[in-house]
């Protein structure tokens, strides 16, 4: 399969990919991709990543079991981010947490309430 028209690596070769529960439409993680891993992960259906750190693919769920399905991918306006709709098998994180995005809450939106007004400048 070749890549979709409109695709754009950075200057590693990587595009930033953000996976995305089918169900509750929750972030479960960031992750990279290159050319390969993209192309594998459209022909088999499997998310398929580049780890950055150990330079080499990760087919996600392979060692651990917590596997996804891929059921949509997007590509953003710049054509340089992918959105995956992916069923996921058991937690997404690494840490044994349903998403990447469980353990820290920055205080500045811990603090902000329903009712505060959104300021226009910064």
């Amino acid at each position: 399969m070749t890549i979709p028209e409109g695709v754009v690596f950075n200057e590693q070769g990587l595009i930033p990919v953000v996976a995305q529960d089918e169900e509750t439409g929750r972030v479960l993680m960031l992750a990279f991709m290159n050319r390969e891993a993209l192309e594998a992960t459209l022909t088999t259906g499997r998310a398929v990543y580049y780890s950055r750190s150990r330079g080499e693919l990760w087919r996600k769920g392979d060692t651990s079991g917590h596997a996804q399905f891929v059921r949509r991918v997007e590509l953003d306006c710049d054509g340089d981010s992918l959105l995956l709709t992916v069923h996921q098998i058991g937690p997404a994180c690494h840490t044994g947490t349903g998403s990447c995005f469980d353990a820290h809450t920055l205080a500045a939106v811990t603090d902000l309430r329903p009712d505060d007004s959104a300021s226009t400048t910064v």
